[in-house]
């Protein structure tokens, strides 16, 4: 399994482009492109490897995250597959989008698939697996990859911290028994590509990360 990370948005999100070397299908993880520019960066991505496109997989449906998906809608002919938990909050977007000041003019792709704890999806012989790790939103999930050792943890986990929990939706003690039951029982050496910032491991983070070490 390989992966780009692209770096989006004002608000500095990571989405991320995963592909099977052999049959060349691929997913979007978090489609975060927020202009024209950050939108040519994706799309040359995909057409220098010549990739297919076969998912838009989402961690959770906060604002910084979805940017891209009417691109994604308009250009691949995909809409968002997320877990069902997070339904409303996908719905609320528009508003918090002007809450915060930003504007967003595109239309939201309705879903395409809406799954629950232990979901898998396949890119060529990769199993990607939905765990639900609720706390940042209703319906936050991590991805996780097991025959390559990876772990989208989206706003759940980061280097050395935890996603905030103030937004609606959030819930500060579930974050933290999503990530002690679901994430850091994964093998230590188990790559996690979170949704800000750098890329870290479930073994540094039982070691290192302020909440739990």
């Amino acid at each position: 399994m390989k992966y780009q990370i692209f770096t989006f948005n004002p608000v500095q999100e990571n989405t991320y482009l995963l592909w099977d070397e052999q049959t060349l299908e691929a997913a979007i993880v978090d489609a975060g492109a927020w202009n024209s520019y950050e939108e040519q960066q994706l799309a040359d991505c995909i057409a220098s490897n010549g990739l297919k496109l076969k998912y838009a997989l989402q961690t959770h449906m906060h604002f910084d995250h979805i940017f891209g998906l009417p691109f994604i809608h308009r250009t691949y002919g995909l809409s968002p597959i997320f877990h069902v938990d997070d339904l409303d909050i996908y719905r609320q977007m528009p508003e918090m989008i002007e809450d915060f000041g930003l504007t967003f003019q595109a239309e939201l792709p309705p879903p395409e698939k809406l799954v629950n704890d232990g979901a898998e999806l396949t890119i060529g012989t990769s199993t990607i697996r939905f765990l639900h790790t609720p706390g940042h939103t209703p319906g936050s999930a991590s991805l996780y990859i097991p025959d390559a050792t990876l772990l989208l943890s989206g706003d759940t986990l980061f280097r050395g911290s935890i996603g905030r929990t103030d937004l609606p939706g959030g819930n500060p003690r579930a974050e933290l028994d999503s990530i002690r039951q679901k994430l850091l029982c994964l093998p230590d050496e188990t790559t996690v590509l979170p949704g800000h910032g750098p890329s870290t491991s479930i073994g540094w983070e039982k070691k290192h990360n302020y909440f739990f070490a």
